[in-house]
């Protein structure tokens, strides 16, 4: 028989239940205190708190600090001035060792623009002129605010084959080109409106409806419907079609071939584009020969331009550029039209443009100062895009953007800042004002072929295998995008982009992942069961995650009867298998909710109705700010009851347990 407990025995095992107690009150107070900090956290701003601070944030780059110098008015006015204008802040360490690897780059530009400007001022259905001179104003507006140091800034060929499809459905450009001009230029000011307020509203999240998987599928689609174009100029065709689909393209080529035309623009054009095409081989085979193919356009222009010339090959049927118009940008504010009947589809396409533009020259500027190491901020760079399309569209320019070939070679070229760029406009102005005559015989063949050699970078058949490895909803988004613009137009291809998008994110919005989750071993965490076998659920409590961001309309009755679906006796075999018993308490880990509407707080409220029901207690776990604040507002916290809210799963499951076995 055992001894009786000694006297020592005894107080040691009462200060060892003491012991315990009392870490038990500690710990139970430490989760009401807690708790509090969930229950008592105060409002969060409103909507004109939260759009005004945004504001403040891009024009004030110390926007929330508070410090004396910040207070002053001095000195909110340069971090204003530094905020809008960049080069301020880094032209006082800009030095002349900089300048000299920014003019070669920009001279080494310049070589580039200059020829692939005229040739997609002709995609736009524009005088050459006009690609010149967008390669001048809207650079140097980009060369003050921007923030990227290495994009170049000019016309590019998607755009242009864009407004030229769309605009061409309002006003034709060969009955009436001044008409038609003058809607252009209103589209690059509506571009430039709607840039300017993405990046000055922070609205740059509506470019993400174009997915990235949309836009390599655009814009290979895009690609293959300008090459076939430049069959026009390429064979010397004087009747093509309007229309951008494939069909209607290649039906116009076999059709105006029984037309008389003439071989001489083949040879050239085919010529030129085999040279340009063996530049660019030699450029990828060797970096340090990069100013090879920069190069190689503008010696195809000079070198065909003089062929013709001194052959008089014009009179043999050859088709050439004729008069361009020199001089400096003149200005188109009067040619602006705010008034009429187009108002509302130029606005429309203007917001088009602005979007497609955007998103190539924030991927672009991204690419490349990820190369670099530093940030780019999009929403300033939306705002400076958003100034210069509008001062663009006052001085005779059409919309403009980064282009990914030139800034690879401005990059490539060694350049230190966005100094190429001003050098590239002035070598540009210089062109208008002593080359315009010399280029009066530059054949139409050797534009058509320049812009075919700059397509092959637009069709990444690489990233889009990647994409269907990764993702098939977004390969079908690409897939859309690529057969909408190459069959039936570049709206459609937008649209099907968007709408395949768009159906991407109702989806998982309608239909959000809810997982159960379980304890990690030997730590507090809770993690989904699938996913981690080994983590362990507690007896009679249902622990569930939700995860999506937004708790709505949308997904509310599908999360209430999918968390109904573990409780009510149709689902009882399931809830034998993951409870092995009657769920007693359901536990919501709300840390990925950031926001709701009514429609989930009304989900809420009847899950909580039906969870009563069947005596079973609804526990809420980490609610967000505006989570908790709506919840407050709606009076919810005291239908369930506010001391079933936890800061952490963990506190929720070890309080629902304390509960039970007091119970008991």
């Amino acid at each position: 028989m055992s001894s009786p407990p000694t006297l020592d025995q005894t107080l040691r095992a009462d200060e060892l239940t003491q012991l315990h107690h009392s870490d038990a009150v500690t710990t139970t107070t430490g989760q009401l205190e807690r708790a509090k900090w969930v229950l008592n956290s105060p409002d969060p701003p409103g909507l004109l708190v939260e759009l005004l601070a945004s504001v403040k944030t891009l024009l004030f780059s110390h926007g929330n600090r508070t410090s004396k110098q910040t207070r002053s008015t001095s000195k909110r006015a340069v971090s204003f001035l530094q905020a809008m204008f960049p080069i301020l802040s880094w032209g006082r360490n800009y030095r002349v060792s900089m300048f000299k690897n920014d003019l070669m780059a920009g001279l080494t530009l310049a070589s580039l623009c200059i020829p692939q400007s005229i040739g997609y001022a002709n995609l736009a259905k524009l005088d050459p002129q006009y690609g010149l001179y967008t390669s001048v104003v809207p650079p140097l507006i980009y060369s003050v605010m921007g923030s990227s140091r290495e994009i170049a800034i000019g016309p590019v060929a998607v755009v242009s084959m864009l407004l030229s499809s769309m605009i061409q459905n309002i006003q034709d450009p060969e009955t009436d080109p001044v008409a038609y001009r003058k809607l252009v230029f209103t589209v690059t000011f509506f571009a430039g409106a709607f840039q300017a307020l993405f990046g000055l509203f922070r609205l740059g999240f509506l470019m993400d409806f174009l997915s990235h998987a949309a836009l390599v599928g655009f814009m290979g689609g895009a690609a293959i419907v300008i090459g076939l174009q430049q069959l026009k100029g390429l064979f010397g065709i004087s009747h093509f079609t309007t229309k951008t689909d494939v069909v209607s393209v290649l039906h116009s080529v076999f059709t105006s071939i029984h037309h008389p035309w003439s071989p001489l623009n083949f040879v050239i054009g085919c010529s030129f584009l085999i040279f340009l095409l063996f530049a660019r081989f030699i450029g990828r085979r060797n970096k340090k020969l990069f100013w090879f193919p920069a190069t190689a356009p503008l010696i195809s222009v000079i070198l065909s331009t003089l062929i013709v010339f001194l052959t008089k090959a014009d009179k043999h049927g050859v088709n050439i550029v004729k008069h361009i118009k020199g001089g400096l940008n003149p200005s188109s504010v009067h040619q602006l039209q705010f008034n009429g009947p187009h108002v509302g589809q130029t606005a429309k396409i203007g917001l088009i443009a602005a979007v497609i533009a955007l998103t190539e020259a924030i991927a672009v500027g991204r690419s490349f100062a990820s190369i670099k190491g530093y940030h780019l901020d999009g929403n300033k760079e939306m705002l400076a895009m958003g100034f210069m399309n509008i001062a663009g569209s006052i001085t005779s320019c059409y919309v403009a953007t980064g282009s990914f070939s030139r800034t690879a070679v401005n990059f490539s070229a060694g350049c230190e800042t966005v100094v190429s760029n001003i050098v590239m406009g002035i070598t540009v102005i210089l062109s208008l004002e002593l080359l315009t005559r010399f280029l009066y015989y530059t054949p139409m063949a050797i534009l058509a072929s320049i812009i075919l050699s700059a397509l092959p970078g637009l069709i990444d058949i690489h990233e889009a295998y990647h994409i269907w490895k990764v993702d098939k909803l977004d390969f079908i988004a690409c897939i859309g995008a690529f057969f909408g613009v190459l069959f039936v137009s570049v709206e459609i291809g937008l649209l099907a982009a968007v709408a395949i998008s768009f159906a991407k994110i109702l989806l998982n919005s309608i239909r959000p992942g809810i997982e159960e989750i379980g304890r990690i071993p030997a730590t507090d965490t809770y993690c989904d069961i699938n996913q981690y076998p080994m983590a362990t659920k507690t007896p009679d409590i249902l622990t569930v995650r939700i995860n999506s961001a937004l708790l709505c309309f949308a997904n509310a009755n599908f999360i209430r009867e999918r968390i109904l679906s573990w409780v009510t006796e149709e689902a009882e075999d399931e809830i034998k298998e993951n409870t092995k018993g009657r769920i007693q308490v359901v536990i919501l880990d709300m840390s990925t909710v950031t926001n709701m509407d009514t429609a989930g707080i009304l989900a809420l409220e009847e899950l909580h109705k039906k969870l009563l029901t069947h005596e079973t207690e609804l526990v809420l776990a980490n609610p967000r700010w505006q989570v908790m604040h709506k919840l407050k507002v709606a009076k919810f916290l005291e239908k369930i009851g506010r001391e079933k809210v936890f800061l952490t799963v963990s506190e929720a499951v070890d309080a629902s347990i304390a509960t039970k076995l007091t119970s008991c």
